[in-house]
């Protein structure tokens, strides 16, 4: 065998594995450029130096502003959790309004500021890029919606509601509430604003009412 044909024989190299551990990094670095700047001031270069990573490494890994953002939104909406099975893990209190009240989570209060302006700037990249909304929806607002619909249904198999509801529709009603306030009002979330969504427009919804109007707790 000839030294060309040895070379020809050998299997090709991979190439080398790209590194994701600093992925974490990367992603909450574009939200802290993102809520800075909007999506509009915002590039992959200064994600890159706020992360103190290569830009080859950025857009090797993500090669457009948007594809950094929709990652970077996904890594910020995980707080849901599920079983070993897969299956999503709810609030349990044992009253319709208890379980909606723990859906709150304290990170999205407490971050307001923060979130509302990763909002907008969400927003911002959707009119240039409408074609990224599936992606948006599949991890801001679908899995929410889902924990709210077992939320729902639940309080429906325990007798608090009645059958019927419809819980695909009260299951979209916090979330659509919120991402309004949020884009078009310029509202930060609160703990004051969800409870109020829960009391004044979620409860009258299902025929209850908040404490202290003679209703169900």
């Amino acid at each position: 065998m000839t030294t060309e044909t040895a070379k020809t024989a050998e299997p090709a190299r991979l190439g080398r594995k790209r590194d994701h551990s600093r992925d974490p990094e990367i992603l909450a670095a574009a939200l802290d450029v993102l809520a800075e700047v909007g999506y509009d001031g915002m590039t992959v270069d200064m994600v890159a130096a706020r992360a103190k990573a290569g830009k080859a490494t950025l857009y090797r890994r993500w090669p457009s502003k948007a594809e950094l953002v929709v990652d970077a939104v996904g890594c910020m909406k995980r707080p849901l959790h599920h079983d070993a099975n897969g299956n999503l893990l709810v609030p349990d209190t044992g009253t319709l309004r208890g379980d909606l009240i723990a859906m709150v989570k304290p990170k999205a209060v407490t971050d307001g500021s923060r979130h509302l302006k990763i909002m907008l700037g969400v927003a911002s990249m959707l009119s240039s890029a409408p074609e990224l909304l599936d992606s948006i929806n599949s991890i801001m607002i679908e899995p929410r919606t889902e924990a709210y619909r077992l939320v729902f249904e639940r309080a429906v198999q325990r007798g608090e509601i009645k059958p019927g509801a419809d819980v695909t529709l009260l299951a979209s009603l916090g979330p659509a509430l919120s991402m309004f306030r949020a884009v078009y009002q310029q509202q930060p979330p609160s703990r004051e604003l969800f409870l109020h969504i829960i009391d004044a427009v979620i409860l009258p919804a299902v025929g209850l009412s908040a404490p202290g109007e003679g209703a169900h707790e």
